[in-house]
């Protein structure tokens, strides 16, 4: 039998040193089965990050499983350059449940080419390549999506075409605006906007980048109405909004399917990719018609919408539907907030719990203020997997826990996760 141990040595022998492990002692995950998996050695746990929030509904969903199985045993790939049934279809899908009229769906491989596209599409349209994105943003890898990304640990490219300029936005622990109330706050942030692009563009903005709740960024949230206070600005400098939504799409938040539903707005431009595939490469840009035909040269992504992909994000975004996933993601996420947020409050180095539905985080700071602390971080990380329950972790300082439970996951499974959470927290605070 193959083990962690020495897979982690075959790993680290022929992977990049910029690619690692999560845990101090990794696992190999081998199988899954609901909201469980198991390692090569036939540990289980308890999923509560489904490989960054990509596995969306549960591990081994026969209706999901069945429609790939189907469409590999026909035809895997076949490009844009032919009619595609299953990616026509997807795309009518999406374009149903985007909320943007007149909506045309452009498909990609990852979420960093779909804000990429999103990004030369608003740029194309609007003749500018002035960019609006938020501090402790995080839109990708590609050179584009690393240029609106304002997460220096996660920065690999300096340079770039792009004039960005980043304001303040969703993460309130930070900011200078904190001990505002939700109104004062968003007003303070609409004031900085109005005065980044009077002092700090050329007065011809392309678009603003924006993510509902900030992925990497720790799950920080802002305000319900914030960026419908920021699209009124934006709406009277003819500035495109870009909802980046490639981890709040699909119900994941509880109260709405989509992030940006808080706020009052339609966005122009949305990205989403992650969870719609429920483990399936498949990612994609929704804008309505005038935005995305004003591309007048040939393109097309070579994976996007391809009818593997496509089948496995038909059927996932049929079971979200039919079995009220976004409804179970409200409900389980309130329980998730009335068991910890106690505990929380009890912890002198948890600074706070916040997020939306399920899609939860907690930040771990030094006591007494708002230092952040990465080394307890990490230690509460490994220690509740070693009671069995796999999270994430982010934050610009690498110390707030990602929690993403799936969808379908049931009010046992949850209690459970909660309990192993709440001892891992009770072994660190120990510590303290």
């Amino acid at each position: 039998m193959t083990t962690n141990a020495e897979l982690l040595k075959r790993y680290r022998a022929v992977l990049p040193s910029f690619v690692s492990p999560l845990h101090v002692e990794p696992i190999s995950i081998d199988r899954g089965e609901g909201s469980s998996v198991w390692d090569v050695e036939g540990n289980r746990y308890l999923d509560w990050f489904g490989g960054v929030l990509t596995t969306m509904i549960g591990h081994s969903i026969p209706e999901i499983v069945d429609a790939v199985q189907a469409q590999a045993a026909k035809v895997m790939h076949t490009s844009t350059l032919y009619l595609s049934e299953p990616m026509i279809g997807f795309a009518e899908d999406v374009a149903a449940v985007s909320g943007i009229p007149d909506a045309r769906v452009f498909f990609t491989a990852s979420g960093s080419e779909a804000n990429d596209m999103a990004v030369m599409l608003a740029t194309t349209y609007r003749g500018s390549n002035e960019i609006l994105a938020m501090r402790n943003s995080y839109h990708g890898r590609s050179h584009t999506a690393q240029a609106i990304t304002a997460q220096s640990s996660w920065s690999m490219a300096a340079m770039s075409g792009l004039n960005v300029n980043f304001i303040q936005g969703a993460y309130r622990l930070r900011s200078p605006f904190r001990d505002l109330d939700d109104d004062a706050f968003t007003a303070a942030c609409v004031d900085d906007l109005v005065q980044m692009i009077d002092m700090g563009t050329a007065g011809r903005v392309a678009a603003m980048i924006a993510e509902p709740i900030q992925g990497v960024g720790g799950f920080a949230t802002p305000p319900d109405g914030f960026f419908g206070a920021m699209s009124k600005e934006l709406a009277n400098r003819e500035i495109l909004f870009i909802s980046d939504e490639v981890q709040t799409g699909w119900g994941r938040t509880g109260e709405h399917f989509w992030g940006y539903q808080a706020h009052g707005i339609v966005p122009d431009i949305l990205t989403f990719a992650k969870g719609v595939g429920n483990g399936i490469t498949l990612a994609g840009v929704v804008a309505r018609a005038e935005i995305m035909d004003c591309i007048d040269v040939l393109s097309f992504s070579t994976f996007g919408g391809n009818p593997l992909s496509a089948a496995a994000g038909r059927a996932t975004l049929k079971y979200v539907l039919d079995n009220d996933l976004q409804g179970n993601a409200k409900q389980m996420g309130e329980r998730l907030t009335a068991r910890l947020g106690p505990v929380i409050e009890a912890t002198p180095w948890i600074a706070e719990l916040r997020g939306r539905g399920l899609m939860q985080a907690i930040e771990i700071v030094h006591p007494g203020g708002i230092e952040p602390d990465s080394a307890t971080t990490a230690r509460l990380l490994d220690a509740a997997k070693d009671r069995g329950l796999l999270v994430g972790k982010g934050g610009l300082y690498g110390n707030v826990i990602r929690m993403a439970p799936m969808l379908a996951i049931s009010e046992a499974e949850l209690d459970d996760g909660i309990d192993a959470l709440i001892a891992a927290i009770g072994v660190i605070d120990g510590e303290h």
